[in-house]
């Protein structure tokens, strides 16, 4: 029981109603196919509900204490756990509501409940009132579901064409009710329900709330009764009642009443029809296929006892409450009872059958025609509803064809009456008062039934027979031509007999209701011209006709003959134009009953001719009848204002036919109707102003005002007169612009009107015409010049166009602007009150054009402006925008635009006003200016705010809106208005969009429930109601797109409206894209909504027919599921992004993970198990890869047709001028413009050929035009996929960069970036892919390479599967995987041919980064290789690094030439980046080719030799570089990437040797760029400016940036040529040579940076391989004698440089130069900086020791004839230069040569070097092993110098620091490797060149102590002259030097120096090193040999 009395939240007398009421319209009329079995579950559900309709669940005792204890105890609520308490207030609430509708107490809690939870869609209404309309939309939802149940039934009148299975559903179903008395319960239903009643209930209870509340209950009521009685209509309709059924209805029937005006409401008017369907078997007459079973069927011909029990009850003498009614229903019957005698089974009802003359007459006696006409034709619902129309367009055929003589009964009793009546006016007597009218009756009835045709059928073509439409002979005779014709059907016959013959002999009493019968059966375009004919034959004189000579008074020839002699005679009588005679219109010569004849005949003939343009021409160019002058000429008389109305309207209908409306400007402005000309003299006006101001005025009725507005919106529409008027006044238009203006508009509300609806009619008319004359108008640049006409004479201003005086009195501030607007403010009050009044139909119409001539001066008004401003005119106008913000004089505030916003909450009833309003408010939208005042304007008063947020809203939630192809047709009424509610929905989100885009406050962060006056961040958004919330735009839009959202088929809205979805979630976007907005959306979407999951499930979208709105609406929500997981990502919302990634990445089919709490750790394991057993679990495809197959990378592109007249290439320029750019930055061609030229081109065409060629050459435009269409579409269809391809990668990206790393699997991460790839290249390297696409997938590959690269090097780095590798392939990822990879990208490059260099570029970066995987990574030089023999490292098994190197080898080989042709070319030539990229991809893959193949081709094909002279053409650009204002660097970026590809060609000797050949010395050589090196101050600061951001480099690191590379390649090409080394080593020593002074300068300076000792290590290294003395030997066959000392010159000056650098470096400088180096390190930021520097230090030591050693080897193999290079000093150190270290600075003395002292420094100091650096590389190798063990601080300090930021160290991931970690120990451990090996290669050459002085001087070398000893020395350095090399120190040279004078002291001082010096501690120094690190290195040194040469030598000589 507690189950059972549990509340349901959504109200079980509302919810499932309103879900019944949508399953039935998906069934039945959205004919979705899912929605039928649905539907059988859900009516097998409610059967009880539609048994026991309507009826309340009864009250109980029960009940009543259950919910009065809800506030103490609680209740349970469906669907929620435990119970909730209540407040006394909302219980108390429930028992009003309970007492009120008489259910039970749960029940009413429940609508409460549910009243509380849809209040927000209520703005300003209580839960109970809310509860109160709920309850009755229930009612409502169960009434409509019955009567479309009912509809969908299979049947004799209609189908629906629905599905055989859904017609049996309902079918059954409605059988079972109906077989239950649903007829009665109907019935009683009805008789019980009245709004009144209900009203007068809900008053008590006050369950009433504002108009607008009042106005929906009473519409739900009426709804719902209607609903019911429509029920029983529609079943009738389809199938007969049971006899009780029929009984039951009939006696309903007798008790209903007519309304006040003594109409027949909707829902009798349902019933009466119903009742009618009954007694109906004319639809036996159709013989259709199942003609059998609708007789067996039918109980009129199957039960007698049916027939029988009606027709005793119609003939019960007793009258019923409405004799008409009755007498209609007896009509029928008897037309029945006929129809079914003259069946074969009509014989056995004969004794019913012939009463039906009986039954007739009774019916025609109580006026069953005139019934008919006042009660049933003028209810309001009979025109809504086609098949009343069919059925009694069938009752009254039926009438006339089955009862002739009845009908011919009735005329002869008219004629008999019509004679009484002439004989009493004869006699002057009372014509007698009992007469009858029932031919007159039905007469008008048949006129006012077909005069209304609202479905357009012209039913009224049955009563004319085809056969008289043939053309008949000249000479009439009576027979007709018609034989060869079909015989039309026997009916149709009979009832053109009935029109023709009733016109025959008319009495006079018939002639007005004839005229009007002919007047309603003309109504349609082929009965209009039946009419005509009909009409012109009786005119003709027939020869038996004895009628008077004019023929049949019901004639054209009669007709006109009488308009003539009528205003003849007036014309006779008006002697002159004289005022008088407007005063006193009298009757001149016509009776009043001639006058309505007249009026009669008008409206007919403008019935006939608005219908039938052929009638309208014939009539026109009649020369007898002239009606257009007749008719002008009795306007000008005085005449009755109605009958000259009825003029005018006859001329508005001739105006329609533009070739007469032309003419009739004319004789309009010739007769003067509205005096344009004042004759001179003439005091008062004259004309149709003096009718309006005194006739129509006083009579207050405006008929003639009416008309003549009519007629010059006809006329204006048809032709428009430039000239009209010309000679007699100012040409133009103006007069009757300015008659319509002031004397009609301006005055109309200050009027006085008998009904008071026509004062809007007045204004309606006169509107339409202003609002036609602004829609035609184009502002035109002589529409601002001054021109004149000659007058008679004189020149005066000519008028300007009407439009522009329109559109510059809506510029203005005038009283046509400001009563539009109060027009508009009239209206929202009128309409705001929701009571009907007398005109509203016409105040809505008045309104919508107010608000149409805004909008479109709206959009006019910027062409306006621009041109008045180019014309420099003297007119003033304001922007109507601005015009708008003024303050209106009724509510003295400025509340205009808050008007025109109002209207917007009447977007449910009148949604044409509300689509204007939405246009103008999106109009003004663009203007930020407005937009601020704007919210203040709409927030300024909270009820209006809260009425404004509503209408914006409802019109959001319109379910009637329906977005339909912009070719739905208008014609039916109903898809017109759903189109126009849709298109209001477009404006509002279009509103939205622009506004967004500005800054705050705007209207759309109001109106999407954002802060307006606090700062928009801070808003918390909440469901509405929550928290007094409202329901704001967002809250539509979210529900829009939610609808269908949780369903298998996705969003409701992405199919049906395709457009708008793509606006909503272009919205959405909007708001999570913007700073401001994006943190409250993007909260409240995910934590309320849930919204992008549920949308992403449906991704990709497939519309049908709409692909290119599918495209945008995916791209929205992929760019805002893009920023969803970058953000969640960042705020480490780890299960939200989680989420979204299993989403889009998994390839199983997901189940596991659509509820919410599921938790991570599960999801992972899930997804890697998922991926290593693949074979079990079958895979679907991962949905990031199904949306990229949905965009369709194909696209046709049309071909212009073949064209016979038009030039093809005029054409395309014309379509290229008409292009312009739309909101969404697409080229689109303007279709009207581009229609408006080619119009144009094919108007100007003269001569008889052009005119025969119309035709051909508009359907050649029309040809052309679709072409255009086309194109436009393809560009958008283009754009579309860019942009949607765009919205894919960003997504991709953010994926893949965003999202931490372990939240997909790194083997994972691998197959989704290959399955990514793969599918792009395929769909890319289709055939017909289209280029424009191109760019993008070239983006996205290289990002996708880039990402597979990083995920591979990581995977090693972790060192995962490290044994596997070999084996399965490269990490995670096959091999064969990547090759293929390789291999698309191959294709790709090479598919893009010649042009798309920019694209190529990332391909060429993809394929660097996809290189970059084979690379094998850093590896730690550990210092233990060396175990292996050289045999083992040589038969090692190739590693996975060099395989796969060598497999993508194969790959790129086999494309052969093709690839080098596109990769070299784009090297040498075109865009910078895509050069530099080229380059690279050069460099990497020569690096890689051992065969050389790409090196050869380069060579043989001339690209190298081309890369090496562009080095001369772009020295001019890199000399700019140098200037101090930071410049562009693209040069240099391309100089370091070609110097890199060139020093990687030089490392391979045979490339070396080509660059030799190709001259690259030769062109370093002559590049000027290298001699400018800028200077630098005391401090070492550079000239020039630093840039501010510090991204470009200063001068000096620019210009370093240019020389190192250059230096690094001399000293490639002298280490790598081997054959010609000495020829290179001589160019090099030219490039030295040339650059000098740089070079000089770089040695001489003082500065410790890590730049400058990186220059001076370079350099060094190339003189001690160049400036050689060797060198010059070689260069002297070359040059002469003189070229050559110079040359010693230079090398004397390198050698004496080089040395001074020793003694910087080696001796005691060096402590100093060491702790610079280290400041400016720490000044600097990184350890690397600190390490590179102590690396260039010991590189120069070993450099310059290394130049030593080689200028002793060139100078002499053997030691007495060598070079001595240092003198035989040791007190080289501290001692002399301590104490003059700032001299030292200065200057460093060259003069004096370096003692052996520094040797010896640098031999112990780079020992003890050693020993520190050895410790380090061990412990450095020791911490790499056992990484993961190292205090957490330790790797921090590791990882910082790897990541920029100080904090970034911390967001790191732990794994991710120990790769970082490691990479750093691997840097160290390699750097000191490094130095280890300099250091043992210093301690080598140090003791060679000690060893080689010391026998020198020891042995060889003689002291100069005495003078003859110097002579004698002489010939000991000049015997070594000649084979000594040229390039000695001059300091060698006995007579320049302290050399010279080295004595026997000396000699005794230096070998007790070195003995001490080189004791035996340094020795055993020496030798561990050699132990240490040599022997290790496999490379055998002499340290050993030297150091036991050297203590010999020490020995020896002290011996």
């Amino acid at each position: 029981m507690a189950a059972q009395m549990a509340v349901n939240s959504a109200a079980s007398l509302w919810g499932p109603f309103k879900e019944l009421w949508d399953t039935v319209i998906n069934a039945i009329w959205g004919r979705q196919p899912e929605a039928v079995h649905l539907l059988d579950l859900i009516l097998k559900k409610h059967k009880p509900d539609f048994i026991s309709l309507f009826k309340n669940p009864p009250k109980s005792s029960e009940q009543k204490e259950k919910v009065r204890k809800a506030s103490t105890d609680g209740i349970s609520v469906q669907g929620h756990q435990g119970t909730r308490l209540l407040p006394e207030q909302l219980l108390s609430e429930a028992f009003i509501l309970s007492d009120l509708f008489n259910i039970g107490e749960l029940a009413a809690l429940e609508l409460l409940l549910a009243g509380e939870h849809q209040q927000p869609h209520f703005p300003g209404l209580t839960r109970g009132l809310v509860a109160v309309l709920l309850y009755w939309d229930g009612k409502r939802c169960i009434a409509n579901s019955l009567r479309s149940l009912i509809q969908s039934r299979r049947g004799k009148t209609f189908t629906l064409e629905l599905s055989a299975e859904l017609v049996s559903i309902t079918t059954r179903f409605t059988d079972d009710l109906m077989n239950q008395g649903l007829t009665r319960k109907i019935l009683t239903l009805v008789s019980e329900i009245s709004v009144t009643a209900e009203f007068e209930k809900l008053q008590k209870a006050r369950g009433l709330g504002n108009e607008k509340h009042r106005k929906e209950i009473s519409d739900l009521i009426k709804e719902s009764r209607q609903s019911l009685a429509e029920c029983l209509f529609s079943w009738t309709c389809q199938s007969p009642l049971s006899k009780d059924d029929t009984l039951s209805l009939i006696g309903y029937l007798e008790n209903v009443t007519a309304e006040a005006d003594g109409s027949l409401d909707g829902v009798n008017l349902a019933l009466v029809m119903a009742l009618l369907y009954c007694l109906d078997v004319s639809f036996l007459e159709q013989g259709t296929e199942d003609r059998e079973d609708l007789i067996q069927a039918l109980p009129l011909l199957t039960e007698k006892s049916y027939v029988a029990a009606i027709h005793n009850r119609l003939l019960d003498p007793r009258p019923w409450k409405l004799p008409g009614l009755q007498a209609v229903v007896r009509l029928a019957w008897a037309l029945a009872l006929r129809a079914l005698s003259q069946l074969p089974q009509g014989s056995a009802l004969v004794e019913f059958t012939e009463g039906d003359e009986a039954l007739a007459d009774a019916a025609i006696t109580h006026n069953a025609f005139l019934f008919l006409t006042e009660a049933m034709l003028g209810s309001e619902g009979f025109g809504q509803e086609e098949f009343y129309t069919r059925r009694i367009h069938s009752l009254l055929t039926d009438f006339l064809a089955l009862m002739p003589m009845k009908v011919k009964q009735l005329r002869n009793r008219a004629e008999e009456d019509a004679r009484l009546v002439h004989m009493s006016m004869q006699m002057g007597s009372e014509p007698p008062a009992a007469l009858r009218r029932d031919l007159e009756q039905l007469m008008i009835l048949i006129g006012a039934f077909y005069g209304k045709d609202p479905f357009n059928l012209e039913l009224a073509l049955e009563y004319w027979c085809p056969s008289e439409s043939v053309h008949h002979s000249s000479t009439i005779t009576g027979s007709y031509l018609g034989v060869t014709h079909q015989r039309p059907p026997h009916k149709q016959v009979v009832l053109s007999k009935f029109v023709r013959q009733m016109g025959d002999l008319l009495p006079s009493t018939l002639y007005i209701p004839y005229l009007s019968m002919l007047k309603g059966l003309a109504n349609g375009p082929q009965c209009a011209h039946y009419c005509f004919s009909l009409l012109k034959v009786n005119g003709a004189p027939h020869v038996e006709n004895i009628q008077a000579s004019g023929g049949s008074p019901v004639s054209w020839e009669h007709f006109f003959h009488s308009l003539m002699l009528y205003h003849e005679s007036l014309r006779r009588d008006m002697p002159s134009v004289d005022i008088s005679q407007y005063r006193h219109p009298s009757l001149r010569g016509i009776t009043q009953r001639e006058q309505d004849g007249l009026v009669s005949f008008l409206q007919l003939t403008t019935t006939i001719i608005k219908w039938s343009e052929n009638a309208r021409l014939a009539l026109c160019e009649h020369p007898q009848w002239t009606p257009v002058v007749v008719m002008l000429g009795l306007l000008q008389c005085s005449i009755p204002p109605v009958l000259k109305s009825e003029l005018l309207e006859s001329l508005s209908a001739f105006g329609k036919s533009p070739e007469i409306a032309s003419s009739l400007w004319q004789s309009l402005e010739y007769t003067q109707i509205l005096q344009t000309v004042r004759a001179p003299g003439q005091r008062q006006a004259a004309g149709i102003e003096v009718e309006l101001n005194e006739i129509e005025s006083r009579c207050e009725e405006y008929p003639l005002t009416r008309s003549f507005c009519h007629l010059i919106s006809t006329l204006v529409e048809s032709s428009f007169p430039t000239n009209l008027g010309a000679g007699l006044r100012p040409p133009g238009f103006e007069p009757y612009l300015q008659f319509l203006r002031d004397a009609v508009f301006l005055p109309f509300p200050t009027r006085a009107y008998r009904r008071a609806e026509e004062k809007w009619e007045v204004a309606e008319a006169v509107l339409d015409v202003f609002h036609k004359l602004l829609k035609d108008y184009e502002p035109q640049p002589s529409d601002f010049v001054e021109e004149m006409v000659e007058l008679q004479g004189e020149l005066v201003v000519a008028n300007k166009s009407p439009g522009y005086s329109v559109m510059f009195h809506l510029l203005n501030d005038s009283p046509m602007f400001t009563l539009c607007l109060s027009l508009l403010e009239e209206g929202v009050k009128q309409l705001d009150t929701y009571a009907p009044f007398p005109g509203k139909k016409h105040l809505e119409r008045a309104v919508q054009l107010c608000l149409s001539l805004l909008d479109l001066t709206l959009q006019k008004e910027t062409l306006f402006m621009d041109l008045l401003r180019e014309s420099q005119s003297s007119v003033i106008v304001t922007p109507l925008e601005q015009l708008l913000q003024g303050v209106s004089a009724q509510s003295k505030k400025a509340d205009h635009v808050v008007n025109i916003a109002r209207y917007l909450y009447h977007g449910n009833s009148n949604p044409e006003v509300a689509f204007e309003s939405a246009n103008i408010l999106r109009c003004i939208a663009r203007y930020p200016n407005i937009q601020a005042r704007l919210v203040g304007d709409f927030t300024h008063d909270q009820s209006v705010s809260e009425k404004l947020m509503a209408g914006f809203v409802e019109c959001l939630d319109n379910e009637d809106a329906e977005e339909l192809g912009h070719e739905g047709d208008d014609s039916d009424p109903e898809k017109r208005l759903a189109r126009i509610r849709h298109e209001t929905r477009v404006h509002i989100l279009n509103l939205l969009i622009t506004s967004l885009e500005l800054k705050h406050p705007n209207l759309a962060l109001y109106l999407l429930g954002y802060e307006v006056k606090k700062p928009v961040s801070t808003t918390n958004l909440q469901d509405p109601g929550v928290l007094g919330c409202p329901r704001s735009c967002l809250h539509a839009i979210l529900s829009l797109l939610e609808k269908g959202a949780h369903s298998r088929s996705g969003p409701v809205l992405m199919r049906e409206a395709p457009q708008l979805a793509e606006l909503c979630y272009q919205v959405i976007y909007q708001l999570c894209a913007c700073s401001d907005t994006s943190g409250p959306t993007m909260r409240y979407l995910r934590t309320s909504q849930d919204f992008l999951f549920s949308q992403l499930q449906h991704l990709p979208f497939n519309i049908q027919g709409h692909e290119i709105s599918a495209l945008n609406q995916m791209s929205w929500l992929m760019k805002t599921a893009a920023i969803e997981l970058r953000l969640t990502s960042l705020n480490r919302q780890r299960s939200h992004t989680q989420r979204l990634l299993h989403l889009l990445l998994d390839d199983q089919p997901h189940g596991a993970y659509t509820g919410e709490g599921e938790t991570g750790a599960e999801d992972e394991t899930r997804s890697v198990s998922g991926f290593l057993h693949f074979d079990t679990v079958s895979k679907v495809r991962r949905k990031i890869l199904s949306v990229l197959d949905s965009i369709d990378f194909s696209q046709d592109v049309p071909d212009l047709p073949q064209l016979d007249f038009f030039d093809r290439a005029q054409i395309e320029q014309v379509i290229s001028n008409c292009e312009h750019s739309t909101e969404h930055g697409q080229t689109v061609c303007n279709i009207k413009l581009f229609h408006r030229v080619l119009v144009a081109e094919v108007n100007a065409l003269q001569g008889m050929a052009a005119i025969g060629q119309r035709p051909l050459l508009l359907e050649e435009v029309n040809s052309i035009l679709q072409h255009v269409v086309e194109r436009n579409r393809m560009r958008q269809s283009l754009s579309a996929k860019r942009h949607t391809l765009q919205s894919w990668r960003n997504l991709v990206e953010t994926v893949l960069t965003a999202c931490p790393q372990d939240l997909i699997p790194t083997e994972d991460r691998q197959l989704i970036i290959r399955d990514l790839l793969l599918d792009l290249h395929d769909k890319v390297l289709s055939e017909d892919a289209a280029a424009d696409l191109m760019p993008v997938v070239a983006g996205a590959v290289f990002t996708l390479t880039a990402h597979l690269s990083q995920s591979v090097r990581t995977e090693q780095q972790q060192g995962v599967r490290t044994e596997g590798i070999t084996t399965s392939g490269f990490a995670s990822i096959t091999n064969s995987a990547l090759h293929l990879i390789l291999r698309k990208l191959l294709d790709f490059i090479l598919c893009t041919g010649g042009g798309f260099q920019r694209l190529r570029a990332h391909l060429y970066g993809a394929l660097l980064y996809y290189l970059q995987v084979a690379q094998k990574p850093d590896e730690p030089e550990t210092l233990e290789t060396a175990d292996k023999s050289m045999w083992e490292r040589l038969t090692a098994p190739e590693d996975a690094f060099t395989k796969l190197q060598r497999e993508n080898l194969a790959i790129i080989e086999s494309y052969g030439t093709a690839l080098m042709e596109v990769v070299c070319r784009d090297a040498c030539d075109g865009h910078e980046i895509g050069r530099m990229l080229a380059l690279a991809v050069l460099d990497r893959i020569v690096s890689i080719d051992k065969q050389c193949h790409w090196l050869l081709y380069m060579s043989n094909s001339g690209y190298l030799r081309v890369l090496v002279e562009s080095l001369r053409q772009e020295d001019l650009a890199l000399q700019s570089l140098l200037s101090p204002q930071p410049p562009l660097l693209k040069a240099l970026y391309i100089y370091e990437s070609k110097m890199a590809l060139l020093m990687r060609v030089a490392k391979n000797p045979q490339g070396a040797a080509e660059l030799l050949r190709c001259g690259l010395i030769v062109q370093l050589v002559e590049c000027e760029v290298y001699d400018m090196r800028p200077e630098t101050d005391s401090h070492g600061r550079v000239f020039g400016q630093r840039d501010p951001s510090g991204f470009i480099p200063n001068p000096l690191d620019r210009y370093r940036q240019i020389l190192l590379p250059a230096l690094r390649l001399c000293q490639v090409i002298l280490t790598s040529s081997t054959a010609q080394h000495q020829q290179a080593a001589a160019q090099v020593l030219q490039f030295l040579i040339v650059h000098s002074d740089t070079i000089h300068s770089i040695l001489r300076c003082q500065e410790v940076t890590a730049g400058s000792l990186q220059e001076l290590s370079l350099l060094t290294g190339i003189i001690s391989k160049a400036a050689l003395p060797g060198v010059v030997v070689d260069l002297g066959q070359d040059v002469n004698s003189g070229s050559l000392i110079e040359y010693e010159g230079h090398i004397s000056r390198f050698q004496r440089q080089c040395l001074s650098l020793l003694s910087r470096f080696a001796g005691s400088e060096r402590m100093r130069q060491i702790k610079l180096a280290e400041q400016t390190a720490t000044q600097g930021d990184s350890a690397d900086q600190r390490e590179l520097m102590e690396v260039s230090i010991q590189q120069i030591c070993a450099n310059v020791m290394e130049y030593c050693q080689s200028l002793l080897l060139q100078s002499s193999l053997e030691s007495q004839f060598s070079v001595c290079l240092f003198s035989p000093t040791m007190a080289e150190p501290a001692s002399q230069d301590g104490p003059r270290a700032d001299v030292q600075m200065t200057g460093v003395p060259h003069s004096r040569v370096p003692g052996m002292g520094l040797i010896i420094y640098l031999l112990k100091q780079t020992a003890t070097d050693f020993f520190r650096f050895y410790e380090s590389h061990r412990q450095s190798v020791s911490k790499m092993q056992g990484v993961e063990h190292l205090p957490p601080d330790e790797v921090k300090e590791l990882c910082q110098s790897l990541v920029s930021l100080s904090s970034g160290v911390d967001k790191i991931s732990s794994s991710q620091r120990y790769i970082l970690a490691k990479r750093r120990l691997v840097k160290i451990i390699n750097n000191r490797a490094k130095l280890l090996s300099l250091c043992s290669y210093i301690i080598e050459t140090c003791l060679f060149v000690l060893w080689r002085h010391l026998e020198y001087y020891m042995l060889h070398c003689t002291p100069a102590d005495t003078q003859d000893s110097l002579l004698s020395a002489r010939p000991s350095f000049r015997s070594r002259r000649p084979e000594d090399s040229f390039g000695v120190f001059p300091a060698t040279d006995v007579r320049s030097s302290g050399l010279s004078r080295v004595s026997q002291q000396d000699l005794d001082q230096l070998q007790n120096d070195m003995a001490c010096s080189f004791g035996e501690s340094l020795q055993k120094k020496l030798l561990d090193v050699e132990g240490l690190y040599c022997q290790v290195r496999s490379r055998y040194t002499f340290i050993q040999a030297l150091v036991r040469r050297i203590r010999g030598l020490l020995r020896n000589s002290k011996s």
